[in-house]
């Protein structure tokens, strides 16, 4: 099955993180491709086992995707990020 996800890359200290804010997955590595690949690994080792356990296409609902033929489509598409300032207190 094919999967278009976003990817968020954060460097905290010497590492780095790469995050897919639709699945809910994070990965870390020692710099931002390694961290990229750990994610894709992460992804398809997790698909894998919820796919054995029967809960992929629940998970894949709960996420906002729905599989049509052999692609997993969002149902909702990301429009945009941005920056912002919060005063608190």
């Amino acid at each position: 099955m094919k999967l278009n996800i976003t990817i968020e890359l954060w460097q905290k200290e010497n590492w780095y993180l790469a995050k897919s804010p639709e699945l809910d997955f994070v990965a870390q590595g020692k710099t931002a491709e390694e961290a990229k690949c750990n994610l894709f690994e992460v992804i398809k080792i997790q698909f894998h086992e919820m796919e054995e356990m029967g809960t992929l296409m629940d998970y894949l609902a709960e996420c906002g995707f729905e599989v049509k033929d052999d692609t997993i489509l969002p149902v909702n598409e990301i429009v945009g990020f941005e920056r912002s300032t919060v005063h608190i207190g």
